[in-house]
């Protein structure tokens, strides 16, 4: 049975976050964070490149999502030239922090 006090209308997920003011955010967060990722790109060894993928972004501080933790170890070796490169490109980042996946 249909709920009268409920409309029954659907919204794609662009209509949604365009009339939430939470999940506007919580998209432009999002693009932001795969703005930075493809700005990176490029500076990555290509080997890692599909290893790496774009976290969360908390003021200056930006997570990226490793698959393991000899990615880890070698993006430890790039964060300074990283983080160069995206304040280059105008994002003001202190820190880039990494966080291996726990997928299987």
């Amino acid at each position: 049975m249909n709920n009268p006090s409920r409309p029954s209308r659907s919204w794609t997920v662009l209509q949604a976050t365009q009339q939430s003011p939470t999940l506007a955010r919580l998209a432009e967060l999002a693009a932001d964070s795969t703005a930075r990722l493809h700005c990176i790109a490029p500076l990555l060894p290509p080997a890692l490149r599909k290893s790496v993928k774009a976290g969360p972004v908390e003021d200056a501080v930006w997570c990226l999502v490793v698959d393991n933790n000899a990615v880890a170890s070698k993006l430890r070796q790039l964060l300074p030239a990283l983080m160069a490169q995206l304040r280059i490109k105008g994002w003001a980042v202190t820190e880039i922090r990494l966080k291996v996946s726990r997928e299987t």
